[in-house]
């Protein structure tokens, strides 16, 4: 595992984004782990969470893009702090852009902020944790009206590796509808195997008790995987 995602784990520990417990997904799946990406709340954290953006994307998908698009409205931040993260890691100016969710009729009018979409453009999209691809459905259509586009993915924070609509998972169902690569900064499988029985600041944070919960999260949810 690269050096950066096993930072990134550690960190969403750190900002009490990656919790494990009893919770309860909006689909009533009754779950061993959280993620909330909504406690990410200050600006240095912001900015670290774009540079590990920056070395998922550059790694996935490299820098021959154009645009970087974060839906309204987590994505907003998202596109913007990872679009900093490569211009000062490496050198690329990439545009940022959101959508707003009304569209605006006065000064700066139309669906879009941030940097234009113009013909022929490469977009990459970003967001938080995709586990239907509710969102993707919406973004799709709002690209595609702005001209002669070429989606070329999706990449989130952590790839929950559970069952989307089906069987395959949300991220495999949004490849194989839209045609696009998805890819994540780290996926479960990653995250159990670095904190599995491994002391992190004192602490055992996936003990055996847990990781049984999680293996019969997966046995129960557990996506295909093709």
């Amino acid at each position: 595992m690269e050096q950066y995602k096993k930072e990134f784990i550690e960190f969403m520990v750190d900002c009490g984004v990656l919790r494990f417990g009893d919770f309860t997904t909006k689909s009533g799946r009754k779950t061993p782990f959280f993620i909330n990406a909504g406690n990410y709340k200050t600006g240095s954290q912001l900015r670290r969470l774009g540079e590990y953006y920056a070395k998922a994307i550059k790694s996935s998908f490299d820098l021959d893009f154009d645009v970087l698009f974060g839906p309204a409205y987590k994505g907003i931040p998202l596109s913007v702090a990872t679009s900093m993260a490569i211009s000062e890691f490496y050198e690329k100016d990439i545009r940022y852009c959101s959508n707003r969710k009304e569209v605006k009729d006065h000064g700066d009018t139309g669906i879009l902020l941030g940097g234009p979409i113009k013909d022929k453009d490469k977009i990459i999209i970003i967001e938080d944790v995709t586990t239907a691809g509710t969102s993707i459905g919406e973004t799709m259509p709002i690209l595609n009206a702005q001209g002669d586009v070429s989606v070329l993915g999706l990449v989130v924070s952590v790839d929950r590796m559970e069952k989307g609509q089906g069987s395959k998972s949300a991220l495999a169902e949004i490849e194989e509808v839209y045609k696009i690569k998805t890819t994540s900064i780290v996926n479960m499988e990653e995250v159990v195997e670095h904190l599995y029985n491994k002391p992190y600041n004192g602490n055992i944070i996936i003990d055996d008790a847990l990781k049984a919960a999680i293996d019969a999260y997966y046995n129960q949810y557990g996506a295909i995987i093709s």
